[in-house]
């Protein structure tokens, strides 16, 4: 039972080590947690999604990702393309002062537009693949019969993250009062997600 929990451990210590990490997918369910925006969903598609493609990743899919450059190429001029527009819309709520700070008559983005963005910032980012399908795939190996044991890990770090993530934030909600504060994120945010699509062409 002890190597059992151990696998797991180490499941979850490098699942969280991965994913912890500031990104496209990151910064936006911190928005929608502050924003209190569909948060249930966000926080849904991120987990799932890593859930799923860590057990892809174990179950040997990492080899055909690596086998398939012109696919990662694909995937990395989608996600580029992707962000780019994500951080120019993110820059144009700053520069116009358009943010989620309480006020009358404000919108908020649709459930399905809000689901779909999300699945957007995972399955576009070829950075994904490479850490869970390839790397913690590849790693889950090293624990000959407990492959899955360390795969809960994996993915029990990634639940917690993004739902830490997603309700934590409402605990900044009283420095987000201020619309002020909404357009250094949403700078902070274009500058994130330009920088990634930028390494993505680079990489490419």
């Amino acid at each position: 039972m002890l190597p059992d929990v151990l696998a797991a451990l180490s499941g979850l210590g490098l699942g969280l080590s991965l994913i912890v990490a500031i990104g496209g997918q990151n910064a936006f369910v911190l928005r929608q947690g502050l924003a209190r925006e569909h948060v249930g969903t966000v926080v849904l598609v991120c987990a799932a999604s890593d859930v799923a493609l860590i057990a892809a990743g174990v179950a040997g899919a990492g080899a055909l990702v690596q086998g398939r450059p012109a696919l990662l190429d694909g995937v990395r001029l989608a996600g580029a393309a992707f962000l780019t527009v994500y951080g120019l819309l993110a820059a144009r709520r700053a520069l116009r002062h358009d943010t989620l700070a309480p006020r009358g008559g404000a919108v908020p983005a649709s459930l399905a537009a809000t689901a779909t963005t999300a699945l957007a910032l995972t399955w576009l980012n070829p950075h994904v693949y490479l850490d869970t399908v390839v790397l913690l795939g590849s790693i889950a190996q090293s624990h000959p019969g407990r492959q899955w044991w360390f795969a809960a890990g994996a993915a029990l770090g990634s639940i917690a993250w993004f739902t830490a993530l997603g309700y934590g934030a409402r605990l900044l909600r009283p420095l987000f009062s201020r619309p002020r504060a909404w357009q250094v994120l949403d700078v902070a945010i274009a500058v994130v997600m330009l920088a990634l699509a930028a390494s993505l062409v680079a990489a490419v």
